[in-house]
């Protein structure tokens, strides 16, 4: 039985932080310091900064704002 090694993503999948920021919708500086110093996922290429599809979902999560209850209504925090 072969055993299934994990796929990695293509280098055309990844993209770069001006781009990533912009899908994400929110500022370069806010990206590279996200990187730098709030463990924002990301990978190092030469001296590019780029990011995976599962980098940019995984920032996107980081992001998210949990739906509260509050008295039976369903509220955003």
């Amino acid at each position: 039985m072969p055993t299934k090694t994990p796929t990695l993503p293509a280098v055309e999948d990844f993209t770069d932080v001006a781009e990533t920021a912009r899908r994400l919708g929110i500022g370069e500086r806010r990206l590279r310091d996200g990187v730098n110093h709030r463990g924002f996922p990301a990978h190092r290429m030469g001296r590019r900064l780029m990011f995976s599809p599962e980098d940019r979902a995984q920032i996107a999560e980081m992001h998210r704002i949990p739906v509260k209850r509050v008295s039976g209504r369903m509220r955003v925090a």
